[in-house]
């Protein structure tokens, strides 16, 4: 017999069950709807009216392609917050998005646009680009142009999008097809010691990327040469070969998707016409008169007028590395207007005082950008007392550029002492009363790390070796295979010269795609200062002028136009600097802190929070 306090146990037992079902059911509906918003396009696209977009005469418009867009991103591939804050802040600044048929309107009839109008562009036609910026698209009410190559329909290949996920792109309404042409291939291919590597498809050209030079052309732009620099073709068989090229695009296109994409981007153009040779561009300007509508021809700026031609437009393409405010800068030298720079933390900001160019604060993070061709320049304001001090700071700009900190300056930089890095090497300078700056100190920061230092000879022989293991691994015959394998294994047995045994270094060209981090430790007192990199001494009680007491200013700026295979001209540079601590340095146990960077209480633990989350997502990713 079910006693009483049975009776309770039971009820009790059974109100827990009913309470946990429920708070399952909440988490699985919460769950449900978290995955419905994020994999479902929820929204249509809203096209700008008169009334709703402000008109102010003819702006022209600006272009800009991102290549891809991944979770994180990397050095080619832009992460997609980084990518949500670039179109944030366009879209704070008044941008709407322009359509292909806008652009059409605009230069054949007369059609006016938006006075911030931005046609944007996805270039390759990546699958994660359409996942990860399909959100941003719907929250902002932006419309994009998708690119692809329809020869990776053929090879079907799963990085690349599809004719039927294209379809379903369009059915969202934030997206319109373009094409980058029918293939990415590259011809007159040399490797950075001219050795001739003539033809190279995508992947080959991948795997020798390290050991490229600017001496290469795309797979249109130019007559197939041998090393000489002589055609190895025919007019006839250049033009039937690029024809080929454009009518297998016109065929695939029309039976995949049921029509040719109005936009085109030949790549890659730059030259004034349309090709290295005049040939080539007469046959290249038929094909692209006859299939398209417009044609983005050249690459550089973003600003588009009337007086352009249709069928030679220009874009800018925003690399993965740039900060919101490099972008905005761009733009802004780009069409000659003022644009409002992104601030970040505002109540962080009132420790400094912006000089020259343009200051972001993140977290725990400074982001300075330089004007072009020039510098960012920020002092900390009440530091104009600081003497002897202990700095601490994470340098994570790109290695091609300056990120400066002067110490004990006075208010117009005519005496101060400063260490730096600028294009990966260490300096240390003073500059006196007497108003010439003094170099103290230089350090190659390869050679901190303790980087080989390879011959000229080293490099070419490891460059020749790469050459033939990709000849082995791409040979479209055995008997190929083999005879490039006997070539790698005398190439091995090559005896060269070493630095050691008196042969020039190789000093490689700095990239401007080259990412960098460096933690500085400085310490300052009277006439001595010492300086750590990445926990490693560099230099030790180095004698200074004995300085008067002044200020702390941080510096950046552009460090030259560098070394980029896709002949980039970017003349903006972001320094970033984390985690700034400056200590007073009296030689007490517990110095005085005289400014802090990093996050205190609260905004802290979120911060740690989702530096952690972002940690174990990427397990997840990596090996789920």
């Amino acid at each position: 017999m079910i006693t009483r306090v049975q009776k309770k146990y039971t009820a009790r037992k059974d109100r827990k069950k009913i309470v946990r079902v429920v708070l399952q059911l909440i988490i699985i509906m919460a769950v449900l709807a978290v995955s419905i918003v994020s994999l479902f396009t929820l929204k249509a696209y809203k096209p700008y009216t008169r009334q709703t977009t402000r008109f102010a005469g003819d702006k022209g418009f600006i272009a800009l392609a991102y290549f891809g867009v991944g979770r994180i991103g990397d050095q080619n591939v832009i992460g997609v917050e980084r990518l949500g804050e670039h179109l944030q802040a366009l879209k704070k600044l008044g941008y709407v998005t322009i359509t292909q048929k806008d652009i059409v309107n605009y230069y054949q009839s007369g059609q006016g646009l938006p006075e911030k109008s931005l046609f944007l562009i996805f270039e390759d036609g990546r699958r994660d680009t359409a996942i990860f910026s399909q959100k941003i698209l719907e929250a902002l009410n932006f419309k994009a142009t998708m690119l692809t190559y329809p020869q990776k329909f053929e090879t079907k290949d799963p990085k690349f999008l599809m004719p039927e996920e294209l379809k379903e792109l369009e059915k969202t309404t934030f997206w319109e097809m373009g094409t980058n042409g029918y293939r990415l291939a590259f011809i007159n291919v040399f490797d950075r010691h001219d050795n001739y590597l003539g033809e190279l498809e995508p992947l080959p050209h991948v795997n020798m990327l390290p050991y490229l030079g600017r001496k290469y052309n795309h797979y249109l732009m130019d007559y197939i040469r041998d090393e000489y620099g002589i055609p190895k073709e025919s007019y006839n068989r250049m033009k039937n070969r690029i024809s080929y090229d454009y009518e297998t695009l016109r065929d695939v296109y029309t039976k995949s998707i049921g029509y040719v994409p109005g936009m085109y981007i030949l790549m890659h153009s730059n030259t004034g016409s349309f090709g290295n040779n005049d040939k080539v561009s007469a046959v290249n300007a038929y094909w692209i008169n006859k299939l398209f509508k417009m044609n983005f021809n050249r690459e550089g700026f973003c600003f588009n007028r009337k007086s352009s031609s249709i069928f030679d437009l220009t874009r800018m393409q925003p690399q993965a590395y740039w900060h919101t405010n490099h972008l905005l800068m761009r733009i802004k030298y780009d069409i000659n207007q003022y644009v409002d720079f992104i601030e970040g933390d505002l109540d962080r900001q009132e420790d400094w005082e912006t000089l020259q160019g343009a200051l972001e604060i993140k977290d725990e993070t400074m982001i300075l950008t330089s004007l072009p061709q020039d510098k960012g320049l920020i002092r900390l304001k009440n530091s104009n007392a600081f003497t002897d001090i202990k700095l601490s700071v994470r340098l994570k700009g790109n290695k091609l550029g300056l990120q400066k900190i002067y110490l004990r300056a006075d208010e117009k930089l005519n005496r101060f002492l400063s260490v730096y890095i600028f294009n990966n090497v260490l300096y240390i300078s003073q500059k006196t009363a007497a108003g010439v700056e003094q170099q103290l100190f230089k350090l190659d920061l390869n050679r901190h790390d303790g980087k080989p230092i390879l011959s000229i000879s080293e490099d070419k022989k490891a460059a020749e070796i790469r050459a033939l293991e990709t000849f082995i691994r791409y040979a479209d015959s055995a008997e190929k295979a083999k005879i490039y394998a006997e070539r790698l294994k005398d190439k091995r047995l090559e005896k060269v010269s070493t630095v050691e045994e008196g042969a020039k270094p190789y000093i490689p060209a700095l990239s401007v795609h080259a990412l960098g981090d460096r933690t500085l430790q400085l310490s300052l007192k009277n006439n001595r200062i010492s300086v750590k990199v990445d926990g490693k001494d560099a230099v030790t009680d180095l004698r200074v002028s004995d300085g008067q007491a002044g200020s702390v200013y941080l510096e950046t700026a552009w460090g030259e136009y560098g070394w980029s295979q896709r002949n980039l001209a970017d003349d903006v540079y972001d320094g970033v600097f984390a985690k700034l601590i400056i200590t007073e340095n009296t030689g007490a146990e517990k110095e005085k802190v005289l400014f802090d960077g990093r996050l205190r209480g609260l905004d802290a633990a979120m911060f740690t929070a989702k530096q952690l989350w972002e940690v174990l997502l990427n397990w997840f990713i990596v090996y789920f």
